[in-house]
């Protein structure tokens, strides 16, 4: 077998733009052939893939998939560059073959981890790699960004909903306490308005201690600037008010519905659980729009 030298590997990577491993592992599979190397490059789409990720890619789309009768769900933003390519039916494609690999794979607790499995279509290489060789084909910078996988533990259903045309999505988990009340049209209907409801009112939580506690005295701190010069006994009494209005901005089971502002999602639970004689929660829930900074 031919010596890859870092001298070699860098020589490729300087004529194809891609990655060291990348070039190292096209060196090794063409015994030292720099320009055979080059052609395998060239053949999985990694040549100039580099160069191209340098570039900007806010478009795109979310999506999602629910499976298993809505007891597992998938949520994924994929970004290109421009909107033209991400109405294209080949980058559709692409996000369907994302969405076929994270259903088949075993779930991975962060994009590093699932960018690192081997891709389910072709485990001789990454997902990392598929995707790669994905840019060199439709020639534009393109990525997965974030993603999210729930699977129901316990009793409970997961729904989706997209709007605008991928710009926005969410998915949401509702576990019920009893088999058959998942499968109930009240549920489903239920699960349909609430996804609905978050992708418009952007809550950024279930439940108002799931709010990091560093958020909560930044607000606190805001508002007692704000405040400056009343006495402290009445600035505490008024701190309570206006964190009141925060929640009910900010946590989902406070916001006033959508659909209905005299009640709020907590009162729509309160009504399901009562109608179902069970008792119904949201359990989770993720909302992407589209070229949002990833939290």
């Amino acid at each position: 077998m031919a010596d890859i030298t870092v001298e070699l590997i860098k020589t490729l990577r300087d004529k194809t733009n891609a990655g060291m491993m990348d070039c190292k592992a096209a060196l090794t599979e063409a015994n030292g052939d720099l320009e055979a190397a080059e052609t395998i490059l060239r053949k999985k789409g990694i040549a100039d893939a580099d160069k191209k990720a340098g570039r900007a890619a806010k478009e795109g789309v979310v999506a999602s998939r629910i499976l298993e009768g809505g007891k597992t769900g998938i949520l994924v933003e994929v970004n290109c560059e421009t909107d033209f390519v991400a109405k294209n039916e080949n980058f559709r494609s692409f996000v369907d073959e994302i969405l076929d690999h994270i259903q088949s794979s075993p779930n991975a607790a962060s994009l590093a981890e699932l960018l690192a499995q081997p891709y389910a279509a072709d485990p001789a290489q990454t997902l990392e790699v598929f995707i790669k060789a994905k840019v060199g084909q439709l020639g534009e910078n393109m990525g997965l960004s974030r993603f999210a996988k729930y699977e129901v533990s316990g009793e409970g259903i997961i729904g989706s909903y997209i709007h605008m045309a991928g710009r926005v999505g969410v998915l949401v988990e509702v576990s019920c306490g009893k088999a058959d009340t998942a499968g109930t049209a009240a549920v489903a209907e239920f699960l349909k308005d609430v996804a609905m409801h978050i992708a418009a009112a952007h809550p950024i939580c279930v439940r108002r201690d799931e709010v990091p506690a560093e958020k909560v005295e930044a607000e606190k701190d805001i508002y007692r600037d704000q405040m400056k010069g009343k006495p402290a006994d009445i600035i505490e009494k008024i701190l309570d008010g206006k964190l009141g209005k925060f929640y009910s901005i900010n946590c989902l089971l406070e916001q006033p519905f959508i659909k209905d502002g005299d009640k709020t999602i907590q009162n729509l639970i309160d009504e399901l659980s009562k109608a179902t004689g069970d008792t119904v929660t949201v359990t989770r829930f993720s909302r992407y729009a589209l070229g949002e900074e990833a939290s």
